[in-house]
């Protein structure tokens, strides 16, 4: 198999696996416990937020944990709403946010709140100056993605937070970075937003933990769970400590190479946008500016029918985002691309384990069996 889908889930590694296996089987004990078992655990998910913290630039009570990137989002927008929403009812927001942004959106709509959302350029990409135009003096909310996981568009979220405190200083910032953590460097201490959602099984570890950035800004935030008080309070409940564990070490391996990996997938990812780009009948879509997405079309062939062709051939592609299936591109679709575009578009996505090898057989399938022949 040739796993080409990365932006949706990636394989986990041996380091995540080893910290898995040990939380299962000889480390399981509540972390809350009194008790000398119970300690250790607690002591070893000190240690493991110490690592995912020093991995982001986070101040290590700042960081918490969640079951993935969607509930990190839901927090970071409904919290913010129940902190701030009697000052006032505006959010900005892209056209082209995750599912899990947008959904949110969408019932704070229904709620009243009035929401602002920035349309990207044919590439993917919003401006400054787009986020400028819209910020209001009631502008309570700005939630802008770091990376667009269809067409790989990478956003200025650092000037983006600055303008948004100077041009709405009551508002709150907060990016959806689970495209971004470990595949665009930052540090969450200076980066200025006030919110950052991150996910595990992004970055080479388990599904069903991820985590939730809450600047040092924010003093006081809505807790997300009520209960036994984990989390510092902020999301009761027994933590997943296999998962959290298994974030955490995956976290750290992949930090370990990452500057030698982030560039051996750009170097990928340009030589196949080289090679594909001088068949007649592909299209590059966006902006394709982060390290592991690309986005490409085949007008009059659908989508379908690319990924069924590749996987025939043991390749394993998207329609796009995992989170939408059966649906055309909204991405694609604020972009304004052509509908025999967006209808034969599909995305292919690296990551560190990516082989030279590997896309030499993608581009020869895409050459002899997508692309009709005249």
């Amino acid at each position: 198999m040739i796993y080409l889908d990365n932006s949706a889930t990636t394989k986990p590694c041996e380091d995540a696996v080893e910290a898995m296996t040990k939380a299962l089987t000889t480390g399981w004990g509540n972390p809350s416990a009194l008790y000398g078992f119970g300690s250790d655990t607690a002591r070893e998910l000190r240690s493991a937020r110490q690592q995912l913290a020093a991995v982001m630039g986070a101040e290590t009570d700042r960081l918490f944990f969640t079951s993935g990137g969607t509930e990190a989002d839901n927090w970071a927008i409904y919290g913010t709403v129940k902190r701030l929403g009697k000052r006032g009812k505006h959010i900005v927001t892209t056209a082209i946010e995750h599912p899990a942004i947008l959904n949110c959106m969408k019932d704070l709509q229904a709620q009243g709140f009035d929401v602002t959302y920035l349309q990207p350029d044919n590439l993917g990409r919003i401006t400054v100056d787009d986020l400028k135009a819209a910020l209001r003096q009631d502008t309570i909310l700005v939630s802008i993605m770091m990376v667009n996981n269809e067409v790989g568009s990478v956003m200025p979220i650092a000037q983006m937070a600055k303008l948004t405190h100077r041009l709405s200083p009551n508002a709150i910032f907060h990016t959806d970075a689970v495209q971004g953590f470990l595949k665009v460097p930052f540090s969450a201490k200076t980066l200025g937003a006030d919110l950052i959602s991150i996910s595990s099984h992004k970055i080479h570890g388990p599904k069903g933990a991820g985590a939730l950035y809450i600047s040092p800004r924010l003093r006081s935030f809505p807790p997300l769970l009520l209960g036994g008080g984990q989390e510092n309070g902020y999301r009761s409940g027994t933590e997943a400590t296999p998962a959290i564990f298994g974030f955490c070490a995956a976290a750290t391996a992949v930090n370990a190479t990452l500057q030698a990996d982030l560039q051996r997938e750009n170097a990928l990812k340009q030589a196949l946008v080289e090679k594909l780009s001088q068949l007649n009948g592909i299209v590059i879509n966006g902006a394709h500016e982060a390290p592991h997405i690309l986005s490409l079309s085949i007008p009059g062939l659908p989508t379908q029918n690319s990924i069924n062709i590749l996987q025939d051939h043991g390749i394993c592609v998207s329609a796009g985002s995992a989170c939408a299936k059966g649906h055309r591109s909204h991405t694609l679709e604020a972009m304004n691309l052509p509908p025999e575009v967006m209808d034969g578009s599909f995305r292919i996505s690296f990551c560190r384990d990516t082989t030279q090898e590997e896309l030499d057989v993608l581009a020869s399938v895409i050459e002899n069996e997508l692309i009709p022949r005249k």
